[in-house]
């Protein structure tokens, strides 16, 4: 099966940046009731998903950062919806994550490339990627000046009381991502027609859930 072209490989990355940026709305609202809890460990293994599936579309580790940048776009819209400042923590801080997400799989996936070439080195890529960035999460304060969450009683870092949960929940995440964006790009989708609508659709679903 030919790779696909760069026009539709840019429609397909557009198409998940879009459906990233929807599942931190959707699962935003699902985990309200446990935000202090494990959703930063789940919202990581999906935003690792993503990326791998972009990974895989396009073999080419700038994806990341496409995808980085749009999930920032709709987190801001999201912000916007329900008038918080960017520089809130539950704006800032996420975005911070997305970065240190991309990060930690582009750096491993590049420093250890049979973990990204072989389908059972995509575990141990997932479950690394996963202990990776909730590791370096707890910087955060630093850079954005809000701290990160503190298990509560106790002076631990909510990612770091969660990592194991964050990294095997991501070593099932990571494969499946890789295998969903080899089988997207074997579709025979129409890219013209495909990444505006699904930026558009995922947009108005995010209003939708936010002003319902």
């Amino acid at each position: 099966m030919p790779h696909p072209t760069r026009f539709k490989q840019l429609s397909l990355v557009l198409l998940l940046g879009s459906a990233w940026g929807l599942s931190e709305a959707l699962l935003g609202l699902a985990l309200q009731s446990c935000a202090r809890l494990v959703s930063g460990s789940i919202m990581t293994a999906v935003a690792l998903f993503f990326l791998a599936a972009g990974l895989a579309v396009t073999r080419r580790i700038e994806t990341a950062g496409l995808l980085v940048v749009m999930a920032v776009l709709f987190k801001m819209f999201d912000a916007a919806l329900l008038s918080l400042p960017v520089r809130s923590g539950a704006v800032a801080n996420p975005i911070f994550a997305f970065a240190t997400e991309a990060l930690a799989l582009v750096v491993l996936a590049s420093a250890i490339p049979a973990w990204k070439n072989m389908a059972k080195g995509r575990i141990p890529l997932g479950g690394a990627s996963g202990l990776a960035s909730t590791a370096v999460f707890p910087l955060v304060g630093l850079v954005t000046g809000v701290p990160a969450c503190l298990l509560p009683g106790t002076s631990l870092p909510l990612a770091w009381a969660f990592a194991p949960i964050a990294a095997g929940l991501a070593a099932a995440t990571v494969p499946l991502g890789f295998w969903a964006g080899q089988k997207l790009s074997q579709q025979n989708l129409r890219p013209a027609i495909l990444s505006p609508a699904s930026i558009l659709v995922s947009l108005a679903l995010t209003a939708l859930i936010r002003l319902a």
